[in-house]
């Protein structure tokens, strides 16, 4: 079943943190066009104004400029919210390695923040986003929930420490938390720009502007690439989850594998273009496999992703193409 078929109670009211990101702002857009209020709370640190300026114009939509990292903004932004969909963090490995008190203070305590706030609401579900790099060093493919190994960065401990609040928030209050272990999620809006942008969107912004992009490593490194709409499916299917299912972090992928450099050259030639990359050093922190095991996701929440690596990369081509070119 496609998340467009999904229904919730009539008035039904969902509060998207980080609603100005990349997968915020598509939540937020999904959620509106099914017809049910959305509150977008964004701080605009990494989130953008003009993701969601085409929201505006929606009566079942209202933004709030705020900080998870302030329990008040946190408590009023809850008042009256049946579902939060927590996705406020700063993402990059690389930069949390450069900055790990300012990712301890948005990622672990914005995260407690909202967890608090949603408790003391009486929010029905509080669904936020973790990360395949809770995983770290452990070898085994494909990634399995309760097989992790050494984290690698900053970054993958505060998703470590939020998964663990959410299990505490369960056990001692009752609140029904789901942590959604992201899988390298690309599609619409995520950011090409910037020295800690997203493989992908980087590579085609690149390619159609004619410069030549660099591969961190030998190009052999693998993941498991997961489009947007199986997220979108993915935090919705959450608010629909038994409780019996909360508590519990969720790998959130489509299940595949695809190799950097093989990905590189499809989209040379899914844009026209004959350019050889350059190679730069191992990306510090990173993994060098990444494939899920998404069949607690499909047991537990009725995960189904609909959106293949193929199907999902040609959309979003054709989306940069249109916005970049």
């Amino acid at each position: 079943m496609s998340y467009k078929e999904l229904k919730f109670p009539e008035g039904s009211v969902f509060l998207v943190t980080g609603g100005a990101g990349f997968i915020g702002s598509n939540l937020c857009d999904a959620i509106t066009t099914m017809g049910y209020q959305v509150r977008c709370l964004d701080n605009l640190s990494t989130g953008k104004q003009e993701n969601v300026d085409f929201l505006m114009d929606r009566e079942n939509y209202t933004f709030i400029k705020g900080d998870i990292r302030d329990l008040e903004t946190c408590k009023k932004a809850c008042e009256g919210v049946d579902f939060v969909l927590n996705q406020a963090a700063w993402g990059s490995v690389p930069r949390s390695i450069e900055m790990p008190l300012l990712y301890e203070e948005i990622n672990i305590r914005g995260t407690l923040n909202m967890m608090e706030a949603a408790r003391q609401t009486g929010v029905k579900k509080f669904v936020f986003a973790s990360s395949s790099s809770v995983y770290g060093d452990h070898p085994v493919l494909p990634k399995v929930e309760g097989q992790e190994g050494n984290l690698l960065s900053p970054y993958a401990l505060t998703k470590r420490v939020d998964e663990e609040y959410g299990k505490l928030y369960k056990k001692l209050y009752g609140l029904d938390t789901y942590a959604m272990r992201y899988f390298n999620v690309f599609g619409r809006r995520q950011d090409p720009d910037g020295m800690y942008a997203a493989v992908i969107p980087k590579f085609i912004r690149m390619l159609l502007a004619g410069e030549v992009p660099t591969i961190n490593g030998d190009g052999k490194q693998s993941r498991d690439f997961t489009y947007i709409d199986n997220v979108i499916e993915a935090n919705l299917k959450a608010c629909l989850a038994p409780s019996e299912a909360a508590g519990n972090a969720f790998n959130i992928a489509y299940g595949g594998r695809e190799y950097l450099i093989d990905i590189y050259y499809d989209l040379c030639k899914a844009l026209g273009k004959n350019v050889e990359p350059n190679f730069g050093p191992d990306r510090a922190g990173d993994i060098k496999h990444s494939n899920a095991d998404i069949s607690k996701a499909r047991k537990l929440l009725g995960y189904d992703p609909e959106f293949d690596f193929a199907k999902g990369i040609a959309l979003a081509i054709d989306w940069y193409k249109a916005n970049l070119s």
